[in-house]
This record gives structure tokens, C-alpha cells and sequence, in this order.
């Protein structure tokens, strides 16, 4: 016995120095590990950690390799040749970003509520008296007859919304500029702020600039501007005409929103948005390096998340809370299905009169994935960027749609003239109406 104790003694040094051994190299790999990801930058892409390792990421913003600004897109681009998706990714962020949101004044949800029907306060102003309306959303002018879409106001469940005062707003506007960025989803928003403010400014104190690409509402008397740019994609795009952008091949920079935020950098106030552009396909991604015109393909998803990582940088190291305000807005839906809210019908918004009266309603028109994503990236941007979140009270506004009372730019077949629901617009909004709202909610916001 006490043989055999002296034996199994004899061995415990070279076990212990073996296993001392093993902690040290695990300790020695750890290190180098956390080293590595430190110089490749840190992730924003999910939960795929154990493939960090063989992931490449870009940093935005940052023009080629060569140090030499990449050749601007525009509607004439083309991809010399297209192949899979890399699996590149958006390296953005880190440190800069400051975290927790912008803290409110009040807890109440206002973006929570209801549509109450209001004839006495709304609209905030007439169709007719605005000289800035655009044809696309004067549903009256182009023959709708039933004007209850004009008269709904937002009421949220546990507080009342600031009420509008057109004075006050100038008054928060006064020496800045307010500019809205992105798609026409957003350019109506920006009419209907300017429909909303203009009427207090003289005629020879106030002027709008030619449309392109940067539209520009002056008002003389307040030293501030309205503008509107087009950038339906946030990065630099073969699609940023703002009249001829209809093209077969979508081509974007995923890596890049130098083109843009030169025009935006210098603005007050930012709102921007973006989200219908990428349900509609594929998307060609033209990376800023890459200099022989060689493309990737991706899906609309992917490619948002990769536009969005771009935005993001820009905001996380350019803004200044305390000097500059940025909202993002979120999805504006569409009521394209009515057997979403009406089951065995077989229609769209056409002749919908009335908001849809079932709270928490969510159609086809507002995709989940995509909330998650956009809400992913603006939780990491924390108090530099506050949401307006119009998507769940937009919902309820199926009769708020231009549906076949617009002008429509090109010419209507007469098998399209004798079925309405097919050309109906089912996307944008009607002015007076449903972007009012989100304006107020801008302005409780500032």
C-alpha cells in the first residue's frame, strides 16, 4: 500500500506542469484571439460569431484604395460583370457611438393611438391653398370627391400630441436648415411640411428652387430652408436622378454615402428614410475599391443592411447631439392586398373610405425582418439618431392612398381605365392626410 502511494506521488509533478502547460497556451491563444478582432474592427452583422474569422469588413465612407474618390454612379452606369455575393460586410461604429436613446420629456408612447375623426381642426390646411402641392398627391384636384381621409386626427392612448402651431415651428426652424432625404415616400412628407408652413410667409418672402436633386424651400423672414434630397438608396446609387431613375439594373455602392452627405452635412435638422427601393429585387453592389466595374448581386434585405451600415457610420462619427438633430423614419406601408382586413375580398386600397378600425394590424406592406434590421441598427446609434415610428399608425390608413386620384406620368391603357384596382396607387399618400400626422409628431418630437 504505501508502495503504491509513494508511486502515483512520484507522478503528480509532471501531471500538475502539464496541466499548467495546457492553461498557459489556452490563456496565449485567447489573447491573440481578442487581439485579432480588435484589429479587424468590430462586427455589427449577428449572431455568426464562430465565422468572424473569415469574414472580410469594409470600412465605409472612406473613397478606394487608391485614395482616389471612386467614379460617381449615374442612370448610364453598368456592371462590367456580375457574381455572388461575397459575403463582404459593413464594419461601422464602435467606440464613437454613445449609448441609450435620447431621453423624452414625457414616458407616453405617442406613436401608440388611434385615428379619431376630427372635422372641426383638421385638415391643417387646403389642398388648393398650397402652390408647392405636388400632382401625384392631390387626390381632390384629380377627381376624389369623399374628402374623410383629410379629416382623421392621431390620438395617442395616454397623452395628448403637441398641438400643430405653424409659428412655433418657425420659430424651432429659425437660422436652420430642415432637410429630408430619400425616396418619394419622404419627398411627400417634406411637401406636406412645407403646405404646412408656407401660408405665414408673404409671397415675395418665401421660394422654392428648381426640382434636382436638392430641393430648396427658402423663407426670408426666418433665415431658414425646407429641402428635400433624393437619395432613395441613403448610399451613392445609379438611380439618384430624381426624375429619371427608373432603370432594369439597380446599381449601389454599398460601402459609400460620400456623394449624399456632402449635400446633408451641413443641415440642422435630418430626417431621412428609406425602405420601399429595396422590396423591389436584387441589387447590384459595386464595391468603392473595386475598379474594374465587377458587381455582386444580393437580395433587397442584405443590401439595406449594407446601405444602412454605411448611413450609420456617417452618423455615429459626424454627429453632434447636441448641435444637430437626426430622425429616422420608419416604413411607410402599403395597402395592396384589402383580404388582408376585409378576408374573401379581392381588391387593393381603391375606393377605401374609412382607416381600418383593429388595433395592432399588420399587412404584407410593412415587413417584419426588415423592422428588426433597421431597429438593430438604430438601437447602436443610440441618442444620436431618434426613430419616428409611423409604420403601425400608417397601417390603419388604408383609405389614405392616392389610388387612382393623381396624375399619373405616363399614359393609361383602356383595359387599365375599365378595372380601376389595377393602377391604383396604393403606395404614396394623399395630401392633406396621413404625412400631416407624421409631421406633428416631428414637431412634438423637437
Amino acid at each position: 500500500m504505501m508502495q503504491r502511494w509513494h508511486r502515483k506521488k512520484s507522478h503528480f509533478p509532471l501531471v500538475a506542469f502539464i496541466f499548467l502547460g495546457i492553461i498557459v497556451c489556452s490563456i496565449l491563444y485567447n489573447e491573440s484571439s481578442i487581439q485579432r478582432v480588435h484589429e479587424e474592427g468590430p462586427s455589427n452583422q449577428g449572431p455568426d460569431q464562430q465565422h468572424a474569422a473569415t469574414v472580410t469588413y469594409v470600412k465605409p465612407n472612406l473613397g478606394s484604395h487608391s485614395n482616389l474618390a471612386p467614379v460617381l454612379l449615374d442612370r448610364f452606369s453598368r456592371c462590367n460583370s456580375t457574381s455572388e455575393y461575397s459575403g463582404k460586410r459593413i464594419g461601422w461604429g464602435g467606440s464613437k457611438v454613445e449609448r441609450g436613446r435620447r431621453k423624452s420629456l414625457e414616458s407616453c408612447d405617442v406613436f401608440a393611438g388611434k385615428w379619431v375623426f376630427d372635422s372641426e381642426s383638421y385638415p391643417l390646411y387646403n389642398e388648393s391653398d398650397c402652390p408647392y402641392m405636388s400632382d401625384q398627391l392631390a387626390c381632390h384636384k384629380h377627381g376624389r370627391s369623399d374628402l374623410g381621409y383629410q379629416h382623421w386626427r392621431w390620438q395617442p392612448h395616454d397623452c395628448n400630441l403637441k398641438r400643430w402651431n405653424v409659428t412655433e415651428m418657425w420659430e424651432k426652424l429659425r437660422g436652420k436648415r430642415l432637410m429630408f432625404v430619400g425616396d418619394s415616400l419622404n419627398r411627400g412628407q417634406w411637401i406636406s411640411m412645407v403646405c404646412l408652413l408656407q401660408s405665414v410667409i408673404p409671397a415675395d418672402k418665401r421660394s422654392m428652387s428648381p426640382n434636382a436633386a436638392l430641393t430648396i424651400f427658402r423663407a426670408e423672414e426666418y433665415n431658414a430652408t425646407i429641402e428635400f434630397l433624393w437619395a432613395p438608396l441613403l448610399v451613392d446609387s445609379n438611380s439618384d436622378d430624381p426624375v429619371n431613375h427608373r432603370l432594369d439594373e439597380r446599381i449601389m455602392r454599398p460601402d459609400s454615402v460620400l456623394k449624399h452627405s456632402s449635400k446633408w452635412e451641413h443641415a440642422d435638422i435630418l430626417v431621412f428614410n428609406s425602405y420601399l427601393w429595396w422590396r423591389q429585387g436584387p441589387v447590384k453592389l459595386l464595391w468603392s475599391a473595386e475598379e474594374n466595374g465587377a458587381c455582386e448581386e444580393l437580395d433587397g434585405l442584405g443590401a439595406m443592411e449594407l446601405a444602412m451600415g454605411a448611413w450609420a457610420d456617417w452618423v455615429a462619427s459626424k454627429v453632434d447631439p447636441q448641435k444637430k438633430r437626426v430622425f429616422f423614419v420608419t416604413m411607410s406601408p402599403t395597402h395592396l392586398w384589402s383580404r388582408e382586413w376585409e378576408p374573401g375580398s379581392n381588391g387593393n386600397c381603391y375606393s377605401e373610405k374609412m382607416p381600418i378600425d383593429w388595433e395592432g394590424y399588420w399587412g404584407s406592406g410593412s415587413d417584419m425582418p426588415t423592422m428588426r434590421m433597421v431597429e438593430k441598427v438604430l438601437g447602436r446609434l443610440g441618442s444620436k439618431v431618434s426613430v419616428l415610428n409611423i409604420t403601425q399608425l400608417s397601417e390603419y390608413r388604408k383609405d389614405g392612398h392616392p389610388s387612382i386620384y393623381r396624375k399619373f406620368w405616363e399614359t393609361l391603357s383602356p383595359k387599365q381605365l375599365s378595372n380601376p384596382k389595377s393602377y391604383s396607387d396604393c403606395i404614396h399618400w394623399c395630401l392633406p392626410g396621413v404625412p400631416d400626422v407624421w409631421n406633428e409628431l416631428l414637431f412634438h418630437l423637437l
